[in-house]
């Protein structure tokens, strides 16, 4: 399986990447750039084809938000409270927030939609959208790229190690789910931000 694994990713591996970085995982660009330090990948072209994904993932949401609102308000059922962040991050801190939101895990499908609801200039998100992705990119594989020995190391530890890697991975992961919970559980529940009753609404995305 994993001789599979890296066949594709030798031969299809801007491929994998774009599409990778569409879905927003630093995971991948962070594999990107072990494969530019191994030489199985050329770095500036890891680059690129990574900000194009990232680029091409949030334009593709914002335009979710823009064109089908009934998916969007059938989205909000479940995921109320984040649609609320979105709106009171907007609200208080405007365009940086189009730079930023790729670091908002837990948010990053959410606040480009959220954006695509209110009259924010498309042309606008697709430039900060665009530097943002830029950025991302280049940080990430370039931080992977210059300790790619060590996390080729730490790599083959987890490999050895598997039994004391996964409850870890699922820790870190579980407070970053909690964190996250909480935080948009307290945006939501701020006054203002719902009024009361079945038929509460989001300041700023219109009803049906």
């Amino acid at each position: 399986m994993e001789e599979l694994l890296l066949r594709l990713l030798q031969e299809y591996g801007y491929i994998i990447l774009f599409v990778w970085s569409i879905m927003e995982g630093e995971l991948g660009l962070i594999m990107a750039g072990i494969m530019a330090y191994a030489g199985q990948m050329h770095w500036g072209g890891a680059v690129l084809v990574a900000a194009l994904g990232g680029f091409t993932g949030d334009q593709l949401y914002f335009y979710v938000g823009r064109s089908c609102r009934r998916f969007i308000h059938r989205k909000m059922r479940t995921q109320r409270r984040k649609f609320a962040l979105a709106h009171l991050l907007l609200k208080r801190y405007g365009w940086p927030l189009v730079f930023v939101q790729r670091y908002l895990y837990g948010m990053r499908t959410v606040i480009p939609m959220a954006i695509g609801l209110t009259r924010f200039s498309a042309r606008k998100f697709a430039i900060i959208n665009f530097c943002s992705a830029l950025v991302w990119s280049y940080l990430t594989i370039s931080l992977a790229y210059l300790f790619g020995q060590e996390l080729l190391l730490i790599v083959h530890w987890t490999k050895a190690h598997f039994y004391l890697a996964l409850p870890l991975a699922g820790a870190i992961a579980g407070c970053f789910y909690l964190l996250m919970r909480r935080a948009t559980r307290r945006a939501a529940d701020r006054p203002g931000a719902r009024k009361g009753g079945a038929s509460r609404k989001i300041p700023g995305i219109p009803s049906r």
